[in-house]
C-alpha cells in the first residue's frame, strides 16, 4: 500500500529515480479506482429504459460519480507524469521520452508500437547503482534516496 500511494506524496516531484514496484503499483492504484467508480456509474445509468439509454448513460457520466471519475483524473494525471518520468531517469532515460512517447502514441500505426515499447521500457529494470539522476532507489540504507 506504501508504494500505491508514493506517487501522491511526490505529487510534482520530477526529479529523482523510482522503482518499478511504485510504478506499477501505482497503475494498479488507478486501475482500481477507475473500475469502482465506473462500475458505480453504470450501475446507476444502467437503470434507463432503451428509448431513454442514451440520455440515462449521458445522466450516468456527467452525474455525480462521472464527475467524481473525472475529479480523480485530473488529480492523478500530474502524480501519474511525474512517476513516469521518474521511472525513466531509473532506466537512465530523460524525462522527455515520456512526451516522446506520448507524442508516438497519437499516429495510427506507430501509436501501437509506441505504446508497447513504453511498457516495455517500464517494465524493465533500473540501472543499478547511481546514475545521473541520483541513487539507486533500491538502495534501502541511503538515506537520500527518497529526500
Amino acid at each position: 500500500m506504501e508504494y500505491m500511494l508514493m506517487p501522491l506524496k511526490r505529487y510534482a516531484e520530477f526529479s529523482g529515480r523510482s522503482r518499478r514496484q511504485e510504478f506499477w503499483m501505482f497503475a494498479l492504484l488507478n486501475l482500481i479506482v477507475y473500475c469502482v467508480l465506473l462500475g458505480i456509474m453504470f450501475a446507476f445509468g444502467a437503470g434507463a429504459s432503451m428509448e431513454d439509454a442514451a440520455s440515462g448513460n449521458y445522466a450516468a457520466m456527467f452525474g455525480g460519480f462521472g464527475l467524481l471519475l473525472a475529479v480523480w483524473a485530473l488529480a492523478v494525471l500530474i502524480p501519474s507524469i511525474a512517476v513516469s518520468v521518474r521511472r525513466l531517469h531509473d532506466r537512465d532515460m530523460s524525462g522527455w521520452w515520456y512526451l516522446g512517447f506520448i507524442v508516438a502514441s497519437m499516429i495510427p500505426i506507430v501509436g501501437i508500437i509506441a505504446s508497447i515499447a513504453y511498457l516495455v521500457v517500464m517494465a524493465l529494470p533500473g540501472t543499478p547503482g547511481p546514475n545521473r539522476f541520483g541513487p539507486d532507489p533500491k538502495g534501502a540504507a541511503d538515506p537520500e534516496v527518497f529526500a
